[in-house]
């Protein structure tokens, strides 16, 4: 008999590639996935400790969750099992045992591959399971080979862990020191998801750029030769990578970009902050004007290159001036994309004990809207460039609006498109008729040759 489950998955893209490896495996012990918890067997939150109140937001979560269970056993439906994954789980697992007792698994970014023994141990009545070690043996080791579900544009984790310790990042204690998987291992899985039809694959890893995988011949392999690796396979006509360190751009990588053609011409390469004081206080371990040196030096191999980034406000000693050269920066390297937040402190961390926590929630909040006003700014500038101009765009879905498609360009951008929906799949050239401040508006080039393809 098939059993619901259901996963809510909050953070990043690495958290969505683990729910999906989830769902993988306990497909064989007979579990199908389902949008809606009232009637699931099994319920898990994969959550994420970087946004601000993410603990008091997975209780939240958890209480609507034990409210849905008492629902589904008053009308005779069974239990449902409930269960915390991710780095809340890992920095708060005896917290979330004590203060939610009803909860039956607990386990971490690390442990998830034990599923069925934890699922087994949990359903034999042994009380609470609680599996938040970094075990000695990579969990990919046992993952199953076949995935239930393939998406056109789809997540390959091939890197864990981070060794930088910046100042207010919880990844080093959450997820723990850097882990590489093989090269033949990651190949392996990429030609999986291209004979299910993925057509468009990201890299992911905490410090994807750190990569240093193991080689058939036993030798280390960088991001660069992975990506060289990988653009060979029939089928795959799409790469990306995220997220990477400035510290980790290494020349070759950088000429990756010019030289693997479905190399999207497109990086997120966070910064946090654009003050040398602030950028010390954090960790980053590289200045301003270095990372403006990196980012020369990717556009000096594509010129049409398109970054994106991460901003932190407010951080502990911040100034006036400090902020102001974060928008600089901005102003400096001019982004599509960027993701922006008010510092808040995290547990564990070296900058939760720094002095001058207490920037006021006002002043924060004053230069988080500054900062936004000018990324939004720049967004919107970007999107417009490409007005009359024709892309090509991976059409993955259906919109919202009768004969609507929706895809993605190189850069990032939603397209969207009238079109019937046998094209979903393929890369047609778009012609580029509005560029609007999240979204591109277009329409099919039926005149390209790709376009019938």
């Amino acid at each position: 008999m098939t059993k619901k489950l259901y996963i809510s998955t909050y953070g990043c893209q690495m958290n969505v590639y683990d729910s999906a490896r989830m769902a993988d495996i306990l497909s064989p012990l007979g579990y199908s996935l389902t949008q809606e918890p009232a009637n699931a067997d099994m319920a898990i939150l994969n959550t994420c400790h970087i946004r601000e109140k993410a603990s008091e937001k997975t209780f939240s979560e958890l209480g609507r969750l034990r409210n849905l269970r008492k629902a589904k056993e008053e009308k005779g439906k069974g239990d449902m099992l409930i269960a915390v994954a991710g780095c809340v789980a890992q920095a708060e697992g005896d917290e979330i045992m004590k203060r939610a007792p009803y909860v039956n698994m607990v386990f971490g970014p690390q442990s998830y591959h034990k599923l069925p023994e934890m699922l087994a141990e949990a359903t034999r009545g042994a009380g609470q399971v609680l599996d938040t070690d970094f075990p000695v043996e990579p969990k990919f080791d046992h993952l199953p080979d076949e995935a239930i579900d393939t998406n056109l544009s789809a997540f390959l984790t091939v890197q864990e862990g981070c060794d930088k310790f910046c100042a207010f990042c919880v990844v080093p204690y959450t997820r723990g020191a850097e882990f590489s998987r093989t090269t033949a291992d990651i190949i392996s899985e990429a030609k999986r998801m291209i004979d299910g039809g993925t057509r468009e694959i990201t890299l992911l890893g905490q410090n994807v750029n750190a990569y240093h995988g193991l080689k058939d011949d036993g030798k280390s392999a960088s991001l660069a030769e992975l990506i060289y690796m990988l653009s060979e396979l029939d089928g795959l006509q799409r790469l990306r990578y995220t997220t990477s360190h400035p510290l980790e751009m290494t020349e070759e990588l950088c000429q990756a970009h010019r030289d693997v053609d479905i190399l999207m011409p497109y990086l997120h390469l966070p910064v946090q902050a654009g003050s040398d004081k602030i950028l010390e206080a954090m960790n980053r371990r590289h200045t301003g004007d270095e990372y403006r040196r990196i980012i020369e030096k990717l556009r000096k191999y594509r010129p049409d290159l398109a970054l994106s980034g991460d901003f932190i406000v407010g951080f502990p000693g911040e100034t006036d001036a400090d902020f102001e050269d974060t928008l600089q920066l901005v102003r400096d390297v001019k982004y599509a994309q960027a993701y922006s937040f008010k510092y808040s402190p995290r547990p564990g961390t070296p900058a939760a004990g720094l002095a001058d926590q207490m920037i006021p929630e006002e002043v924060k909040s004053e230069r988080l809207a500054r900062l936004q006003a000018l990324l939004n700014e720049q967004q919107l500038e970007f999107n417009r460039t490409f007005e009359g101009k024709t892309i090509p765009v991976l059409l993955e879905r259906e919109g919202k609006r009768e004969g609507q498609l929706v895809g993605r360009s190189p850069y990032m951008q939603s397209v969207f498109v009238q079109s019937p929906a046998h094209r979903i799949g393929r890369i047609a050239n778009i012609i580029v008729e509005e560029g609007n401040a999240n979204s591109l508006r277009g329409r099919i080039d039926t005149g390209s040759a790709q376009d019938v393809a």
